[in-house]
């Protein structure tokens, strides 16, 4: 779990960043509209197709509009993907592998593997959380501001999933690679390529989004997920509360 969480601090530009879709016109667009998310949901699963059963793509957030709106929900659903992709793998190395190098500079060794990751993540020092937290916070801060302006919100026109670069940061605080592309091997990457690996990227997201919650259920509930009943390892705690025991208004 902590791996995880770890992980989830690259989630924003690790995986595939989006390109324009093409609408049923030619048009390209950034899916800004009801009609351009039926077409691409048609391309992710031609089975279930559109499924919007709480009508959130016709709704108004904040009064910010509908397209605003679709903006928002499609850069969730995107950065919600990619977060629970690196769970699931997350999941799955500390489940059998611990880092050989000490955690924390007095030289406490990593969690062990005998823990269901969950566990390991409550092993880990508060302190060492807070600063896992911290770094996300300010990726999170980083894109909501467009990197400092270069790029405009996601709900304003932005391609939903791309994170901006770290130019400004660069420029004029200290050399930082950039987390998408960082030595630019993508940029020549065809439209047909970019647009086959965003479709490739909401299914593999969607997918493991059940995975990981998969993975907690099994070990929070015995029994509930029978696939995994041979694998799965109590857990006494509450995955939901990161800081149980530590600081938590649950604690």
């Amino acid at each position: 779990m902590k791996t995880a969480i770890l992980a989830s601090i690259l989630a924003s530009a690790a995986a595939f960043a989006p390109a324009p879709s093409t609408s049923r016109g030619g048009v390209t667009s950034i899916s800004e509209s009801k009609a351009d998310l039926e077409f691409l949901a048609g391309k992710a699963n031609p089975i279930v197709k559109y499924y919007d059963p709480l009508n959130l793509a016709t709704q108004d957030f904040w009064g910010k509009g509908n397209e605003a709106t679709i903006g928002w929900l499609r850069q969730s659903e995107i950065k919600h993907g990619r977060i629970a992709m690196f769970a699931f793998v997350g999941y799955i190395v500390q489940s059998n592998f611990v880092f050989p190098w000490a955690q924390t500079l007095a030289g406490a060794a990593h969690p062990s593997a005998d823990l269901v990751p969950e566990a390991q993540w409550d092993a880990v020092p508060l302190g060492a959380k807070w600063q896992i937290f911290a770094v996300i916070s300010m990726l999170e801060l980083w894109d909501e501001c467009g990197g400092g302006g270069a790029m405009t919100h996601y709900t304003k026109g932005r391609q939903p999933g791309k994170y901006p670069p770290f130019t400004l940061f660069r420029d004029n605080v200290h050399f930082v690679l950039d987390l998408y592309d960082p030595f630019g091997f993508n940029k020549n990457m065809s439209a047909e390529t970019k647009e086959k690996r965003l479709t490739a990227e909401l299914n593999n997201g969607r997918l493991a989004q059940l995975g990981i919650f998969g993975f907690l259920c099994a070990d929070k509930i015995p029994g509930s997920v029978p696939l995994l009943n041979d694998i799965a390892i109590h857990y006494d705690g509450n995955p939901m509360i990161p800081f149980e025991g530590q600081f938590s208004y649950f604690s």
